[in-house]
């Protein structure tokens, strides 16, 4: 497997409900214009209590200064994991589950917080900055890591070709590249950029010296809830979106009002949740069912089978960005189980979205779990 580290410096944001407005106007921007921007990560997922946006540095010079927006005391990295190897059109995406014990884990047991975003096309693990050299530590065992471009065409649903990644050049100081080599260099082939050309760094030839700790079991210690509605993780063709732009916009900004709460017929353990990411030109939509009825037919991308998915909300306070192994409480007993998940954190909650058929076993096993380490 590798683990590449993306380029962008990413800023994650809260927008209260009560502020969306004076920040509509970049947030359309970024969504559907963003050809007139230098932003290429931007994501925006709205739930009940706020507005949950991650973008990079160019991205959030579009928002206004505002009392209304929030921002994580932090610069976060996006790691994405894919299999293949070195042949690019092997190279595929991993999924939540299948990097739980591999990735998310071992973070969790090094104190290392992660900020979790599954797309229909892959999935990204944001670290804080200034934790890339622990995360790189802490890895170097389980992956080989790789250096310029982009990260590609790798989907989920979409496989195609793939393009190495560069770590960003920030992220590690030149005073500590020498400790950065001698720890990695058994583990990883090292690879730098030398004048705009990947080649192979020098290596000290030693060992880092890192024990893994054993796992333990890790008890699930939040309150979890199961919102009634059914959702759909899906895309769309970018050339459609100017089709859909004022359906789009209706339902990120303004189909979540007073007036549609508590309608006859409304399910009142119904949650407000939709999520649309637009990251190197693909885009990612998580939304419930009935939402997805509303959109023009053959427009959104579907798998064969239609699968939807049920929500296991994380959470009875605001989570706080701190607290270290909340994804691993979930993504753990969920690989064990092999259920394949998506993982989308928010500011204030984390959510995952498991198949529906598997609801039930998963928040038996996620409660039992919990008892178990009370």
């Amino acid at each position: 497997m590798e683990l590449h580290i993306l380029e962008h410096s990413l800023k994650v944001a809260s927008i209260d409900k009560e502020g969306i407005q004076i920040c509509t106007h970049g947030l359309i921007k970024l969504a559907f214009l963003a050809s007139k921007t230098r932003c290429t990560f931007f994501s925006l997922t709205e739930t009940p209590e706020d507005y949950t946006i991650i973008v990079d540095e160019e991205g959030f010079k579009e928002l206004p200064e505002s009392e209304h927006i929030s921002v994580a005391d932090a610069t976060w990295l996006a790691l994405n994991v894919v299999s293949g190897g070195g042949n690019a059109s092997n190279s595929q995406p991993i999924g939540v589950t299948k990097i739980a014990k591999s990735v998310i884990a071992p973070l969790a047991d090094h104190n290392i917080s992660v900020f979790m975003l599954s797309t229909y096309q892959t999935d990204f693990i944001l670290v804080r900055e200034r934790d890339l050299p622990m995360v790189m530590h802490t890895l170097s065992s389980e992956f080989h890591p790789a250096a310029g471009g982009q990260w590609g065409d790798g989907g989920r649903k979409q496989p195609g070709s793939h393009q190495r990644l560069r770590q960003a050049p920030s992220s590690v100081r030149e005073r500590d590249l020498p400790m950065v080599m001698h720890t990695l260099s058994s583990e990883f082939t090292l690879l730098r950029v030398v004048n705009g050309e990947t080649v192979a760094a020098n290596s000290l030839g030693v060992t880092n010296g890192f024990v893994k700790p054993k796992l333990v079991p890790r008890p699930v210690i939040h309150p979890l809830s199961s919102p009634s509605n059914m959702f759909c993780v899906t895309s769309l063709d970018p050339d459609t979106l100017p089709s859909v732009a004022t359906l789009l916009m209706d339902v990120m900004f303004y189909s979540g009002g007073p007036k549609e709460t508590g309608g006859a017929g409304e399910d009142s353990n119904n949650i407000r949740f939709f999520s649309f990411s637009l990251i190197e030109g693909y885009i990612s939509l998580v939304m419930d069912e009935q939402t997805t009825q509303r959109f023009p037919n053959n427009v959104l991308f579907t798998s064969a089978s239609g699968e939807l998915w049920k929500m296991v909300r994380i959470g009875g306070q605001p989570l706080g960005f701190d607290e270290c192994g909340i994804v691993a409480q979930i993504a753990e007993p969920l690989a064990t189980a092999d259920i394949p998940a998506y993982y989308i954190s928010t500011f204030k909650f984390d959510h995952a979205l498991v198949p529906e058929e598997n609801i039930q076993s998963v928040i038996g096993a996620l409660r039992t779990n919990g008892s178990a380490g009370q």
